[in-house]
């Protein structure tokens, strides 16, 4: 079973790491995943061997907190404010006192040395007493507003698994000490007439500091909280889509009931503007629908009587009515939702790196903190030197842009690919398609439209094409075979209905003969012509030359005269020539799968300039050349819509299931194209490439940053340069670097698919 929980008091990567492995621990827990960026959980678990209650004391025994998520598409309780609004006026209300209080207490420590006036009982050693106290007191409230980091930090410590808040927690509270301690120098010297030492106590408070750095970090936190409310804005305007009430016909009368009320079956009345409350087909009426948020395509699609119609789609201008076929969890925006939800729980193998590395990376700081202190003592260095030497190493060392690196990105990612109309399953899946060196494609319903249409029309002499149609729908009009649907569909095109026939009989494997006003008619192909000693010797030529190129041909007669051919073919969808034009133009081999025969399949490679075709095949032959590929050291991505796709959508490194396909194409499947269009494949793989991109940008800056920050801090280049980074500036650039990773971040969100280089 696989629950989702919000986690509460975490902070950075080594918090979510702690959680892992305090959950991980637990009897039946199979897999836990940690999303810092979302302050949530995913578990899977065997509910023989546990609970979620036992899984919730895990996490609050590593001292953070936890509680179940509502599952997508039920009705949640109402909630006066959203969490995330919750935490930013949280913040908001803490940085306003932090900076009510910190301006003046800068003033005081410091407007002196800029030649700002101060009150007469502050100035001089003899108003040291004052001067100190008057800090400590401005300084108390900054510290209780923003009390939080004390109380998960220190706890984290308790637990033996230091974190962000630990570093800020130890830092602002060394400061805090010490000017207390200051204060009773300075006491004491005045007390017994020590001027010098209640002096050099004067100018060694670090109260400011202490404030500085809880106001910095929680400036940089609001930032970084409004920073990331953005990067959930995709779930959001999906779930604002959908309607909260819907127009129900039940005993022959219109009833508005809310959408959770709604049963398959039903019969939803839908008028213009209005969104599609569930999934389901079109009954009566016809209409056009917006279906631009769910599948990314531009233009309103025609919907008519038996066409099927989405949840959340808008209509646009006429009034149609539909069954409902699928509701609540089940319709195509709860799974789209729950889709981009999982992919941005679960972690790319790149972001349990960075989840690894910050787990370590803290206690490591505090020791290199503690260390540089010491060192500067024993180098003979003031204490005050050498305690703010160490308090910069362990602000600047936080490793809350390290922890935001990855999940930041994954998230904006995922979200942009479900507003393109292509969704990412997971977050490994969004990593892993960047890799993808060789295209696997199924033919039939991928590259083709998936049903048969006339292509070719060729009257014999003496006859026209009008003539040739009109007998061509009336002979085939009883058959069921695909190719007669596609004449049907042709004649209905061109306003021609069928005649009456008589004597119909199918000979199978051959064709169709019927009789019509007391002529014999014929329908089908060579053999059948040949049984007839029908003469087709005239058009014998251009059938081959029809055939060579993917198109089945026709025969059709009358009273053993040749009528003419008419030839039906799978045909290639209007975006399949540009979209593997793209892929080739990316770099990446091209390969197509296909159960027809190799005429067929060689047609098609010619006319889309394919690199590989293998046709023939059944659907373990698929997996079997997937496999094949991939002994061969290759990266394979493949692109199927059909039952017979699922085991190489399984086998691939990468499955990619067109969104019109099956349901079982769909669920064997890493990324699901909503539209179905395979040039959205090409838009899959090139978002990948952007978003890790992104991702090793932002690793790349955090790593730096700290590698370079953290000597710096610790005074490494002071002996030389004299550089040494007080703790208040140390503050600002560690809230900086989170702001910097996110905004970077961020500039996913205006990701489009150009054209690649050929």
């Amino acid at each position: 079973m696989n629950q989702k929980f919000a986690v509460t008091g975490m902070t950075c990567a080594a918090c979510s790491a702690r959680i892992e492995k305090a959950v991980q621990k637990a009897d039946g827990v199979l897999s836990v995943q940690v999303n810092l960026l979302t302050n949530s959980m995913s578990v899977e678990y065997d509910p023989a061997q546990t609970q979620p209650e036992r899984i919730i004391r895990a996490v609050e025994d590593a001292g953070y907190g936890a509680s179940p998520f509502h599952k997508t598409g039920k009705a949640a309780p109402p909630q006066a404010e959203s969490p995330v609004d919750a935490q930013l006026r949280d913040m908001k209300r803490r940085l306003v006192v932090s900076f009510c209080f910190l301006i003046p207490l800068l003033y005081i420590s410091m407007g002196h040395m800029l030649g700002a006036p101060l009150p007469a009982p502050l100035h001089g050693t003899e108003g040291a007493s004052g001067f100190a106290f008057l800090q400590f007191l401005l300084t108390l409230p900054i510290v209780y507003v923003n009390r939080a980091y004390y109380q998960t930090g220190f706890k984290a410590l308790w637990h033996r698994a230091p974190n962000m808040d630990s570093l800020i927690a130890i830092g602002s509270a060394a400061a805090l000490v010490y000017g207390i301690f200051a204060i009773f120098q300075i006491g004491y010297g005045l007390g017994f007439q020590d001027m010098a030492l209640a002096e050099r106590y004067r100018q060694d408070l670090y109260f400011e500091a202490a404030a500085m750095i809880l106001t910095l970090i929680t400036l940089g936190k609001f930032l970084e909280a409004r920073a990331k409310g953005k990067t959930s804005e995709a779930i959001t305007r999906l779930m604002d889509l959908a309607p909260k009430t819907a127009a129900v016909l039940r005993d022959g009368q219109e009833r508005e009931i809310p959408v959770e009320e709604i049963v398959v079956g039903d019969l939803i009345l839908i008028r213009p503007g209005e969104s599609i409350p569930v999934d389901g087909i079109v009954t009566e009426g016809a209409s056009s629908v917006d279906q631009s948020a769910l599948t990314g395509e531009s233009l309103p699609v025609e919907k008519r009587p038996g066409d099927r119609v989405m949840s959340a789609a808008i209509n646009k201008t006429g009034a149609f009515t539909f069954r409902a076929e699928k509701v609540g969890e089940d319709t195509t925006l709860a799974q789209i939702i729950r889709l981009v939800e999982e992919a941005n729980t679960s972690k790319a193998p790149i972001a349990k790196l960075a989840d690894k590395v910050s787990g370590v990376f803290v206690p490591v700081v505090i020791g290199i903190a503690a260390l540089a202190a010491i060192v500067w003592l024993l180098l003979g260095s003031s204490f005050s030197f050498a305690l703010s030497t160490g308090i910069s190493v362990l602000v600047i060392s936080c490793p809350c842009a390290l922890g935001l690196a990855t999940p930041v990105a994954i998230m904006v990612g995922t979200g942009k690919g479900a507003s393109l109309g292509v969704l990412f399953k997971s977050a490994e899946s969004l990593e892993i398609a960047h890799t993808v060196d060789t295209v696997v494609l199924d033919k039939t319903g991928t590259i083709t439209e998936g049903k048969p249409r006339v292509t070719d029309l060729i009257p014999a002499a003496g006859c026209d094409k009008d003539k040739l149609l009109r007998l061509a729908v009336s002979i085939e009009a009883p058959s069921e075979h695909p190719l007669s649907e596609a004449i049907s569909e042709k004649a209905a095109e061109a306003g021609i209905a069928p005649g009456a026939v008589m004597n119909f009989a199918a000979i199978p494997g051959r064709g169709v003969t019927c009789s019509i006003d007391e002529k014999q008619y014929a329908a089908g192909n060579r053999a059948l012509m040949a049984s007839l000693q029908i003469d087709i010797s005239a058009m014998e030529r251009l059938s081959e030359e029809l055939s060579d190129h993917g198109k089945t041909p026709l025969y059709f007669s009358e009273d053993r005269t040749l009528l003419g051919v008419i030839a039906a073919a799978d045909t290639v969808k209007p975006t399949s020539r540009g979209a593997i034009g793209e892929l080739k133009a990316m770099g990446l081999d091209v390969v197509m799968l296909t159960g027809d025969n190799h005429r067929t399949a060689e047609a098609i490679r010619r006319e889309l300039e394919i690199g590989r075709a293998v046709a023939e095949v059944l659907p373990q032959d698929k997996e079997r050349e997937v496999a094949a590929l991939q002994s061969q050291g290759k990266k394979v991505a493949m692109i199927g819509d059909g039952i017979n796709d699922a085991p190489a959508l399984v086998r691939a490194d990468i499955g990619i299931a067109i969104g019109a396909g099956t349901d079982i194409a769909i669920e064997s499947a890493d990324i699901i194209l909503m539209k179905n269009d395979l040039s959205d494949a090409a838009a899959a793989i090139k978002l990948s490439r952007a978003t890790l991109r992104n991702i090793r940008q932002n690793l790349f800056w955090a790593f730096f940053y700290n590698t370079l920050g953290i000597p710096l801090a610790a005074g490494v280049f002071y002996g030389v340069s004299g550089w040494a980074l007080n703790p208040m500036f140390a503050a600002a650039a560690m809230s900086l670097s989170s702001v910097c990773v996110v905004t970077n971040a961020l500039r996913l969100r205006f990701f489009q698919p150009r054209p690649a280089k050929k």
